[in-house]
């Protein structure tokens, strides 16, 4: 391995014998907690174009975004292989007909060899479970499963909208169809202690998924959180500290669990708190210099 942990990077380079490129896409969803079903703001954090600042357009189709996003990212690396990422908002909510299309306009792109959906466990259907798992067969799949924390007070503040057993249900009906999941933790949501941030982790590590994500609380100017941070200030966690507790999260969970992310990506023109996550490169260093410090795995 390159890295002290096993990277996402690593694993498709293991599946496809080569560098693999996701490509972040819009397929015009929106919400539950955004169209009044559950609530009408959405999650505190989640700004206008949800989780997905950094996807194509929904102006335009799937094959359309796929080759914009191809040529955007062909100037950072040499690879005709990709992942269609179905990134904003909740990507399994809506019509069971549309989102099939979608999905197979996504996989019958030529160069994509893969398919990754981001979503909510509250929205997986049985029929949606059956088109995925028809899916599965087809193709490289995996889903993404926004948990962000297991404490309820800080579920509440941050408006989820689902209890925790909501997750636990989604995560076997999932492995049930042999579907891959991955499952994203928030680092330093207001309240919570480190041992709370730990507690977290250790849990998502028990329920073995097969991939986790891991970034900062990030204060966007386009959020209600925002607006929460400006007349509720509470402590951003330093570079530092930020480095320790992901370090302290990589040693707690499994070695062949792929680690999607362990740093946050704010839009710098949006991003109001913590700075330092701008430099992601900066930050990275820094965890692989932690780990070896603590002499964490050899590469």
């Amino acid at each position: 391995m390159s890295k002290r942990y096993y990277t996402l990077n690593e694993e498709l380079r293991r599946e496809f014998g080569g560098k693999v490129m996701k490509l972040s896409l819009d397929g015009g969803f929106t919400c539950p907690n955004r169209d009044g079903t559950i609530g009408s703001k959405g999650c505190i954090f989640c700004g206008e174009k949800g989780s997905g600042e950094f996807a194509g357009s929904r102006l335009v189709s799937i094959e359309e975004q796929i080759e914009e996003q191809k040529k955007l990212l062909s100037k950072k690396w040499d690879s005709n292989k990709y992942i269609a990422y179905f990134q904003n908002f909740t990507n399994t909510y809506g019509p069971i007909d549309r989102i099939r299309t979608l999905y197979y306009e996504a996989i019958n792109t030529q160069g994509v060899v893969g398919l990754a959906v981001a979503t909510r466990p509250d929205c997986l259907e049985e029929e949606t479970l059956k088109l995925l798992s028809e899916i599965n067969k087809k193709t490289y799949l995996w889903i993404e499963l926004g948990l962000q924390t297991i404490h309820e007070k800080s579920a509440k503040l941050i408006r989820r909208g689902y209890p925790l057993s909501i997750y636990e249900e989604a995560i076997e009906k999932l492995k049930r169809e042999n579907i891959k999941v991955v499952t994203h933790i928030i680092l330093g949501i207001p309240g919570e202690s480190k041992d709370d941030m730990l507690n977290t982790v250790k849990f998502v590590a028990g329920t073995k998924t097969w991939g986790i994500k891991l970034h900062s609380l990030y204060i966007q100017m386009d959020t209600d959180l925002y607006d929460y941070y400006m007349k509720n200030p509470f402590p951003i966690m330093s570079r530092e500290e930020y480095v320790s507790l992901v370090v302290d999260a990589i040693e707690m969970l499994p070695r062949d669990m792929v680690i999607h992310r362990i740093t946050g990506d704010g839009k710098r023109e949006l991003l109001h708190e913590p700075k330092w996550s701008l430099d992601k490169l900066k930050v990275l260093s820094m965890i692989d210099k932690e780990l070896k410090i603590r002499n964490f795995l050899e590469t």
